[in-house]
């Protein structure tokens, strides 16, 4: 029997985390993995909450997340109430709240004889494969990483890039959801945030000092983050396994709302990548 409940931790940035697991709590000694969302995304995007029942049903414990500022609430955590929260994110928040879910899992006593500690895997999705990659490398506790069409730089991405003279005068630069039609907010700190500490977020860095076993998938219909990145990481760490999911796109084919009670083919593909990864 799979169970889901719901937890609001304490970030470090004054707004809280929503948290939710889903596992078998008849399973002992379970894996866990912590997986988080991508730029403009949420732990309930799409199909996630179906990908975090298949595991589960695989007597893999799953935790996911709304970063902190993701532009979700308590009350409201789908899709982005909260501009002003979404304009003050930046990397290095994503990377305190990834310790701080981290941190309340090891201290969390509800899972003592579920999890296996030994067994920790990260899984990222887009700019939080990014994330992920870093995280790994410097925290010991985790012992396996996995990007899903993950992000191979961050200094070339679209919210670190562009006409700078002018963010920096305006202080704000706007990029349209295509999806809820929100001009959401970039503030200049963002950039700044990014430069400050450049050489922690250079994913480069990262990946080529991974000690760990890593997994990238990527789909090669990915027209958001394009399978060179995928290839850059795999290049980067010799030791990494690359799988590319044929006729994929960047989130393997699910969609917002996801109405289905099936997981799309291409994402189950994922799961399936992940579990022979995982085992």
């Amino acid at each position: 029997m799979i169970i889901k409940k719901g937890y609001i931790i304490d970030g470090k940035h004054e707004k809280p985390i929503l948290i939710d697991v889903s596992f078998n709590p008849e399973n002992k000694n379970q894996p866990l993995i912590i997986f988080c969302h991508g730029y403009k995304g949420f732990k309930d995007w799409g199909a996630w909450n179906l990908m975090a029942n298949t595991f589960a049903k695989n007597n893999i414990c799953f935790v996911k997340f709304n970063f902190s500022h993701n532009g979700g609430t308590i009350t409201q955590p789908i899709d982005f109430p909260d501009l002003e929260a979404f304009g003050n994110n930046n990397y290095t928040k994503e990377l305190d709240d990834l310790e701080s879910v981290i941190n309340w899992v090891f201290e969390n006593n509800d899972f003592e004889s579920t999890i296996n500690f030994n067994n920790i895997v990260l899984i990222g999705h887009s700019r939080a494969g990014g994330i992920v990659s870093i995280k790994s490398e410097e925290d010991n506790r985790i012992n396996k990483v996995i990007t899903l069409a993950g992000v191979s730089s961050f200094g070339k991405r679209t919210s670190t890039t562009g006409d700078l003279e002018k963010w920096k005068k305006d202080g704000v630069k706007y990029v349209l959801n295509g999806r809820t039609k929100q001009q959401m907010p970039h503030y200049y700190q963002f950039y700044e945030d990014f430069v400050n500490n450049e050489q922690r977020l250079t994913i480069k860095r990262a990946v080529s000092h991974l000690e760990i076993p890593h997994l990238i998938i990527h789909g090669d219909n990915d027209t958001s983050v394009f399978i060179d990145e995928a290839n850059n990481l795999n290049k980067w760490n010799t030791k990494s396994d690359l799988v590319i999911i044929k006729e994929a796109d960047h989130v393997f084919n699910a969609k917002h709302p996801w109405n289905s009670n099936e997981l799309p083919k291409k994402l189950e593909e994922v799961v399936l990548a992940c579990l022979a990864f995982i085992e």
